[in-house]
């Protein structure tokens, strides 16, 4: 499986990226997101609302699990790190098939949920502002997506 990485100096550097992926997304993408605690996953998110042309403010749904936000598509914000432990679908699929694009944070907890093409991405701390952002396209869509997107961001 291909990967693509890139390095991002700054959070405001993680959220125009993230606002730039979100122009090629369409109704029932799905993105992972893994990382360690602070390494910049709602940053990213918050960055992808942006692109997304949502308005209101991305909080991280720690104890809500879902937060759904409106805009050019609906924004299913996932984040599934209290379900570790637990067996219980919540209705994934709605969501991961539904009209908007979904990012679930942590998402290996859920694995047996998630569809088969995806957009998992990896941010990882190189230093106080700077990441490591790995993205790991699964499926012939993401593949182009990733593609493409990586020859706008870095022309090659």
């Amino acid at each position: 499986m291909k990967q693509y990485q890139m390095i991002l100096n700054s959070p405001e550097e993680t959220m125009d990226t993230a606002a730039r992926l979100a122009d090629y997304l369409k109704p029932g993408d799905v993105i992972t997101l893994e990382g360690d605690l602070g390494a910049g996953k709602t940053t990213f998110t918050k960055g992808l609302a942006k692109g997304l042309q949502i308005n209101r403010v991305v909080k991280s749904p720690t104890f809500t699990i879902i937060r759904e936000y409106q805009g050019r598509l609906p924004l299913y914000h996932m984040d599934v790190y209290r379900l570790e432990d637990s067996d219980e679908d919540l209705g994934f699929d709605e969501y991961f098939e539904g009209e908007g694009v979904t990012v679930v944070e942590w998402a290996h907890l859920i694995e047996e949920f998630l569809p088969e093409e995806r957009l998992a991405i990896t941010i990882r701390r190189q230093g106080d502002d700077v990441r490591e952002l790995t993205l790991e396209p699964s499926g012939e869509r993401f593949n182009r997506l990733c593609e493409e997107f990586m020859y706008e961001s870095t022309g090659n």
